[in-house]
Formats: C-alpha cells, structure tokens, sequence
C-alpha cells in the first residue's frame, strides 16, 4: 500500500512537472532600458527617477534623470516603471531548494548523504531545475540561491545556483562555495528544547567535539604531507577550508555551541560562518572580536526559550548589525524560502535599518560567496540581475514583483500557484 501511494505523488510530482513549469528565459538578445522608477542599487545608494540599461546580461548605463544619456536610443526596447521600484535580485542563504519537492516523499529528497563526514559530497549535480517550488521563490524577488546539504557531522559542498534553467549546468553560478558542518547540540543550563527532545548530557557533547577535533587533526595532518600514495576523497575536500579559499558554514544555535566551534576551530586557523545563530544576540562581543559572521535563521518564529523576549527574535538581526557582526537573514528549508523577502522586513521594524536590510539580502550575502565582483548590486558592469517591484519588497501588503531580469535574461515569473489562483477567481468571477 505504502509504494502504491509513494508512487502516486511520484507522479502527481510528474504531471506538475511537465504541465506547470515556466520555461526558462533565452539569453538577452535586444539591449533593454528601464525608466522612472526609484533605483535601489544596495551600498547605500538610491537613485530617483532613475534609467537603468543592460545589454549582453551586463549594465551599461546607470543614472539619474528621465534625459538619459544613452547613445542611439532607439535600438533598445524601453520599459516605463515610473512609480516603481527597481532592486537588485535577492540572494537566498542556506537553503535546499532543488534539492527537495515533497517532504514526505523520500525519492524527491536528495539533500543529504549515509555517514557522518561527507566534505567530499557536492549539491551541484544533484540540484533540480524543473522543481515546481523555484518559481515561487522568483515570485518574491529572489533570484539566486545558496543551496547546501544537510545531515551528519559534515554535510557536503554547496553550491550558488540562479533561479532559472534548463539542467543544473544552466543554473549553477558558483559550483563549489563552502562546506557546511553541524556542531554538536549543547543544552544550555536548566533549559529544555522547545521539541522536549531530551538534551544530549554534557559528557556526550564534550566526546563530539573530540570526534570533530580528532577529524580536523588527520585532515590537516593528510594535508600538511607533501606526499600520498592514496588519495583520500574527504581530506582532499578539506584543503579549501584550511587554506581559506573556501568558507566552513557551522550550524549552531546556543551560546555554548558557538563558542565551542568557533574556539575549536580558530586552533586550526579557520573562521567559520555560523548559521542558525539564536543565541547570538547573547555573544555579539565575542563573535566581533573573532570576527564571525551569522546567517541568523527566521525571524517568524516564537521564542526559544521560555524566559526570551516575545520579540527577541525580532530585534535580534539589529542587535547583531549594531554590536559590529556581519549578519544576513536566512530562512531553513526550501519551499519557506518565498517567505525571505519578508522575514527580513519582520525586523525592520525592531530596529534594522532598511538601506542595510538590502545590502544584507544583495551585496553582503555576495561578498559572503564570493561573487561580489559580478553580482549583488546594481552598478555599471555588472549582472543585470534585477527585479521590479510596485512597492517595497520588503512589505507584503505593497511587494509585488511584476519583472525580473537573471543576467539580462527576460523571466518568465508564472508558477503553479498562479495559475491555480487565476483559475478559481475565474470560476468564482471575482
């Protein structure tokens, strides 16, 4: 009964598959313009009543003024946005898009692999262009992704991918970005988990961290050997991280577990990225002094810990930003991740500054992976990676993203719940 059903979503999966996928955007082929509308470029820059032009998937002409100074405006194809607004595509941080399309269903999960130290492990090839959750994330503004694995010790090997293409070789930005680990869960003094999962005792905390110390030991032993007569794969994977050429992204979430990873792994000269980071509005000192940056993890969510404030969760992305820590907000899984643009204006409000709210979801999260020098912001020469919304994107009741642009390339912002919505307010007449 069980594989009758499993393969009945397989091919509900299918249907909608092959029936409900926009098709991906060609390259540009005409030169393109914008004007009229307020041009948010991140680094602090607004431009009002702005022109914005881009050929060949790269930005040629940025500026002020309806009078542009544009050579041969004729052969560009205009779009007036005049009360509009123009922002730079949002990055996604941590996320497992393409990666997942039915939770409940094991055959559509491919995010994680058997063992506990999987460096060698890489998302890219694995990363599924035709899921049916894409289009949705591009709905909201978000126009490429960080995509890491999940599971064991050491997960694997992210990738950065655009939100559009034919196969994951279309997609993928950044091939191989930065491995991803899961630090050891560390229960903090007379304190429960929300889950009432029983908390590992403090012994057992304490003889992970030794697996993990003795791991980074033979790495780095395997390394520093300037010989082999056997390769091996995991140790290979781990010469970008002790070389500093790729970033070690840690999943932590309590006081006591950052600082753990972050001491441990300073032994071996490595700054990790920590994500999830819910209690570290309680170390901003110490993650400036160790220069850490967080990918903080949700801001829709309740406290985690009885005696938090209501609203922690809220401020804590302004607490961050203020004590000096480089922070960007980022949602766990993959069809949440829609959500993003809005998390991120839950702590506008309380306290986050908007200007670097933008830069933390555009040019912050590009300098993170590496891709600052072509993408992230809207200036003269880089990715014409864009998007064109009728009002804040980070406000739901005002965003509404009406064009989006990946390198110039016109996308198709249609998804299976658009339709489904244009479907029944037709045959409900509304």
């Amino acid at each position: 009964m069980k594989t009758i059903i499993t393969i009945i979503y397989l091919l509900f999966a299918l249907g909608t598959s092959l029936f409900g996928q926009p098709i991906p955007a060609g390259e540009q082929k005409v030169p393109m313009a914008i004007k009229g509308a307020t041009i948010h470029c991140a680094k602090g820059k607004t431009i009002d009543n702005g022109v914005i032009a881009f050929e060949n998937g790269k930005i040629t002409v940025l500026e002020a003024g309806m009078k542009s100074k544009l050579i041969n405006q004729d052969k560009y194809t205009w779009i007036d946005a005049t009360g509009k607004h123009i922002y730079p595509g949002l990055i996604a941080m941590n996320t497992q898009l393409g990666l997942s399309e039915i939770e409940a269903i094991k055959a559509t999960n491919d995010y994680y692999e058997i063992g506990a130290y999987n460096p060698n492990v890489r998302v890219a090839t694995s990363y599924n262009t035709d899921s049916q959750v894409i289009p949705t994330i591009r709905s909201n503004g978000i126009l490429m992704a960080q995509v890491a694995p999940v599971g064991g010790v050491i997960s694997g090997t992210a990738a950065v991918v655009e939100l559009d293409g034919w196969n994951w070789e279309d997609a993928v930005y950044k091939k191989e970005e930065g491995i991803f680990m899961n630090w050891p869960y560390a229960s903090p003094p007379q304190r429960e988990r929300p889950d009432n999962n029983e908390p590992k005792s403090g012994d057992e905390f304490e003889r992970q961290v030794k697996e993990i110390r003795s791991f980074l030991e033979q790495a780095s032993a395997y390394i520093l050997k300037p010989t082999t007569e056997e390769k091996n794969l995991r140790f290979e994977s781990m010469k970008a991280i002790f070389n500093g050429t790729q970033k070690l992204y840690v999943r932590a979430n309590t006081a006591r577990e950052m600082q753990s990873a972050i001491t441990l792994l300073s032994e071996f000269k490595i700054t990790p990225v920590i994500v999830g980071g819910q209690e570290a509005w309680r170390i901003t000192k110490f993650l400036k002094d160790k220069h850490v940056s967080v990918i903080y993890t949700e801001t829709q969510r309740l406290p985690q810990f009885e005696d938090d404030d209501v609203a922690q969760a809220y401020e804590a992305p302004a607490q961050l930003a203020n004590a000096g820590v480089d922070v960007i907000i980022s949602v766990d899984g993959f069809w949440q991740v829609r959500n993003l643009p809005f998390q991120v204006g839950q702590a506008i409000p309380f306290g986050l500054n908007r200007e670097s709210a933008l830069d933390e979801m555009t040019i912050n999260a590009a300098k993170m992976l590496g891709i600052d020098k072509t993408t992230g912001s809207l200036e003269v020469g880089k990715d014409a990676t864009l998007i064109i919304s009728d009002g804040d994107i980070f406000d739901m009741k005002s965003s509404n993203i009406t064009r989006a642009f990946i390198r110039g390339k016109d996308i198709d912002l249609d998804s299976k719940q658009k339709q489904l919505y244009k479907k029944y307010k037709q045959k409900y007449g509304l």
